[in-house]
């Protein structure tokens, strides 16, 4: 093979996903600026898209900052409120998430194919089926309140769904768990047994071993999980509507959904969106300095 064909091969390899990439995240980016900065038909209350970025307005975008910082700020508590579900369960998620990882890595053996199945087997059921189990299973008449209550033997009945943040923050922990897991369960997997007994010949403890040779090796992991579970989480409304449906558990994607739906405002719909973005901007940037740095040790 020529140095001509060598150089071009990997780019028409590439160029499948770069066309991908194109259609399906580049073009509807733009359809989305130019909606968020396009105007609002007078009669109909539809979107006119600004396709001409030399005639884009501001006028959504100052709608949803006034919403936001602006004296009757209404938006603000629901993107205060997801920052804070958001931050909990990714919490929550990684001190679940981390031993489960490590006992399959370690200590699973042969078995790692079949705990790695069983983890993410009840994940193929929908999303939705199995917020509708929880449903159920919260109610106050719910297994939940049966087994807190022993049976009926003590006077415990908490009406979960009657707006908990707790609840909805429990939802999301459960949900998106196992997108944890696996990159954790795959950072730790690298790690060699030989670092683990060379740290401990050299008399590090088993916290020492933990906090310079394993946590260090699996920020890598941890980030990548917590990039994979927060993206899906900033934008999830699905769960707080089946688990509260309360106001007082909306969330930004809350915003987003009855914005879309309701006449004259998928402008401010598209203008949320692009407050999302900048959110999720800094895991972004974490998750990227993160591995950087990681490659640059090894």
């Amino acid at each position: 093979m020529s140095k001509r064909a060598q150089r071009l091969t990997w780019p028409i390899l590439g160029l499948p996903a770069v066309a991908w990439m194109f259609f399906f995240l580049a073009v509807p980016f733009y359809v989305l600026l130019c909606t968020a900065f396009g105007s609002i038909d007078p009669l109909f209350r539809n979107p006119v898209p600004a396709w001409n970025p030399l005639d884009w307005r501001f006028t959504q975008v100052a709608v949803v900052f006034e919403r936001l910082f602006g004296p009757d700020n209404f938006y603000l508590p629901p993107v205060m409120r997801t920052i804070g579900f958001v931050l909990i369960a990714v919490v929550a998620s990684l001190l679940i998430a981390f031993p489960v990882a490590y006992f399959t890595a370690k200590y699973a053996g042969r078995r790692k194919a079949l705990v790695l199945t069983l983890l993410v087997a009840p994940f193929w059921i929908s999303y939705m089926m199995r917020m509708l189990a929880w449903v159920n299973l919260l109610q106050t008449d719910g297994i939940v309140n049966s087994i807190l209550s022993l049976g009926g033997l003590l006077p415990i009945e908490v009406n979960w769904l009657a707006g908990k943040w707790y609840t909805v923050v429990m939802g999301l922990i459960y949900g998106y768990v196992p997108y944890m897991i696996l990159p954790l369960f795959a950072a730790l997997d690298r790690i060699s047994p030989s670092l683990l007994e060379a740290a401990r010949d050299l008399g590090a403890g088993g916290f020492d071993v933990f906090k310079r040779v394993i946590l260090p090796m699996s920020i890598p992991g941890i980030a990548a999980g917590t990039l994979l579970i927060s993206l899906p989480m900033m934008g999830d409304y699905f769960t707080t509507e089946l688990l509260s449906g309360s106001p007082e558990t909306s969330m930004i994607g809350s915003l987003i959904n009855t914005s879309i739906s309701s006449p004259g405002q998928s402008g401010q719909a598209a203008a949320l969106i692009l407050v999302l973005l900048v959110v999720l901007a800094a895991p972004m940037i974490w998750y990227t300095r993160s591995t950087s740095t990681a490659e640059a040790r090894s």
